[in-house]
């Protein structure tokens, strides 16, 4: 990057320079934009450049990244659907049935085990859910 003197302003003011970037510059930076994850306002921040500027460059074929060279991460993010329910409260606990184990959780969570069961299955899913 080279910079250009502008101009002097008087005592005590600040000069200004204007950058001028090369087209490798220009390329790196936009490159960094395509990283999963990563915003445009970030890389700018990065180089004390305005946002508008790089997309300005991204425009340009040129610059723009090519989108084969830039690594997709393996599982893109996605949406599960969540349902809510209302709580609803539970009268005091009977005795247990035969097969059926409730286990309370920490948070007030409860898991409920009715008919037969693997005794390590149901191990691991506690020591997994308590890690």
């Amino acid at each position: 990057m080279s910079t250009i003197d502008s101009g002097h302003y008087g005592d005590g003011m600040a000069r200004r320079t204007k950058r001028l970037w090369t087209d490798e510059e220009k390329r790196s930076i936009c490159f960094q934009t395509a990283a999963p994850g990563v915003s445009v306002a970030q890389v700018a921040r990065r180089y004390a450049v305005n946002a508008n500027l790089i997309f300005k460059w991204l425009r340009d074929p040129r610059y723009a990244p090519d989108p084969t060279s830039v690594a997709r991460p393996a599982e893109e993010a996605r949406f599960l659907p969540v349902e809510i329910v209302a709580e609803t409260r539970s009268t005091p606990a009977a005795p247990a049935a035969e097969n059926h184990i409730e286990i309370e959780l920490a948070g007030g969570h409860r898991m409920r085990i009715s008919g037969s069961y693997d005794p390590e299955a149901l191990a691991r899913l506690i020591r997994g859910l308590s890690a």
